[in-house]
């Protein structure tokens, strides 16, 4: 069954045209790739089904409803998260804060002076949660300035995580890893999402990972549709491999 259904989008930008008349499905349970060269339309596409932009045309559907152009905390509100890349914005805060207030931002709510205990109570329990699945605990009051690159990015996880999910969008969670780093990072999100019956719809530049981990690949290209299937047919396709694969077997 589809989870997320993107259908004949078109987004343009002061009369270039980003997306032209892309559609996508991406089938709950299934880990799902968006792949191409840089200026395909990969980060767009994200941004309108997240609500980020809104399409020129086109609809964009979850879990069978319809939510083209609703605000991302709506869309959040109904299991649909997407990643901070790299907490940039929360570099003075510990990790629990940084996790509390993603949580909060995914409620569509702000902290006031008298905001209620019970409530505070409840966000920080399930910034504690979120910290935890992604073997962070132990580091929730450290200030995210001072974490690793790899630790940076299973924050970025816990803070879409802490929305507990049920479509996660992640856009190129491998970046600026080692090679040895990059497999350590497949296999986590693997276990943990698969263990939380997450879904995943990814984006990533690097083809050994993505073909790891993709159970299923949308390639982009020029803003349109170049080739869509399983990891190995994507790999045979002779027009993935020129545009996007380097020419690689």
């Amino acid at each position: 069954m589809a989870l997320l259904v993107a259908e004949n989008i078109y987004r343009s930008f002061q009369g270039f045209m980003a997306l032209a008349g892309v559609s996508l499905r991406v089938e709950e349970g299934s880990f799902h790739a968006l792949v191409g060269p840089n200026g395909a339309g990969k980060t767009t596409l994200f941004n309108v089904i997240t609500g980020r932009l809104a399409p020129d045309r086109g609809r964009v559907f979850f879990q069978g409803r319809e939510i083209t152009g609703w605000p991302t905390p709506r869309v959040a509100r109904l299991g649909l998260a997407v990643s901070f890349q790299r907490a940039q914005p929360f570099v003075s805060m510990t990790l629990l804060e940084a996790v509390a207030l993603a949580r909060v931002g995914y409620q569509g709510k702000t902290f006031q002076l008298f905001t209620p205990l019970r409530h505070l109570a409840e966000v920080l329990e399930e910034a504690r949660w979120a910290l935890s699945k992604v073997g962070l605990d132990g580091a929730a009051q450290r200030r995210v300035s001072e974490l690793p690159l790899g630790d940076l990015k299973r924050l970025d996880v816990a803070m879409a995580l802490v929305a507990r999910p049920k479509l996660l969008l992640l856009d190129e969670p491998l970046a600026g890893l080692s090679r040895a780093e990059r497999r350590q990072m497949v296999e986590f999100i693997r276990g943990l999402l698969r263990q939380e019956g997450v879904t995943l719809l990814f984006t990533e530049h690097d083809t050994e990972a993505v073909l790891a981990l993709a159970d299923r690949i949308t390639v982009l290209h020029q803003g349109q549709v170049l080739a869509e299937g399983i990891p190995e047919e994507i790999r045979q396709n002779a027009e993935v491999r020129k545009a996007f694969l380097g020419g690689a077997a």
